[in-house]
């Protein structure tokens, strides 16, 4: 199902293939080739998301955030994950079932594994987490 929300309406390339059984609504844009199988959910209800060329989005994922989102060319995002990221680069693998949460940039060339979750703002909890510790004497 392709619905409009707020007077946008999701914008598909032509020779894209969406199941019927998809949910994609709202400021969505979906490039050359991809294709949306059954049960996928894109919600472009907070922010823009762009999906590039050839990239495929598998049984019941689900794109969404409270920002824009840009999902590559050449994307495989497997069964059932939940895609939450503001970025995903090219020829990025999301493994069946995992979790990318908000804010999350993912690399190009990447993999996430199957059953993985990606926490926000991981990376720079434990800098800072680290300098701490270093600060107090604990090494």
């Amino acid at each position: 199902m392709i619905r409009a929300l707020g007077g946008k309406s999701p914008r598909i390339d032509p020779i894209a293939y969406v199941s019927e059984a998809a949910y994609v609504i709202g400021d969505v844009s979906i490039g050359a080739h991809p294709s949306v199988w059954p049960g996928a959910v894109i919600r472009g209800d907070h922010g823009h998301i762009a999906i590039g060329s050839r990239t495929n989005i598998q049984d019941n994922s689900v794109i969404h955030s409270d920002a824009d989102v840009v999902i590559g060319d050449h994307v495989t995002i497997g069964h059932r994950v939940v895609c939450h990221a503001v970025w995903v680069g090219n020829y990025v693998l999301l493994g069946n079932g995992c979790v990318v949460n908000d804010g999350v940039v993912v690399g190009s060339r990447a993999i996430v594994a199957a059953g993985a979750v990606v926490l926000e703002r991981a990376a720079r909890n434990y800098v800072d987490l680290a300098a701490r510790y270093k600060a107090e004497g604990l090494e």
